[in-house]
């Protein structure tokens, strides 16, 4: 798991400036956290673990997920204020 510290982590905010591209071309709000899962999942067999599906698996999962909790937390926190 050391390539999610080192590598994944600097994926969060990638996948949660492609997901808000994907909202600006016309992307529906409520699909937004199925993208970002997608991508997660995407890298993660692509780029962190390449062959190794289980941990593909894993490492996308939370790569979407934390994508999809950071950006949901910060607009949050922004707009109720």
């Amino acid at each position: 798991m050391d390539q999610l510290t080192t590598y994944g982590i600097a994926l969060v905010p990638v996948i949660i400036g492609l997901a808000e591209l994907l909202k600006r071309f016309g992307l529906p709000n409520r699909l937004v956290p199925l993208a970002a899962m997608a991508m997660g999942l995407f890298f993660s067999f692509f780029y962190l673990a390449p062959g190794e599906p289980k941990r593909a698996i894993l490492m996308g999962m939370v790569l979407g997920l934390s994508a999809v909790g950071l950006f949901s937390g910060t607009k949050n926190t922004i707009l109720n204020r």
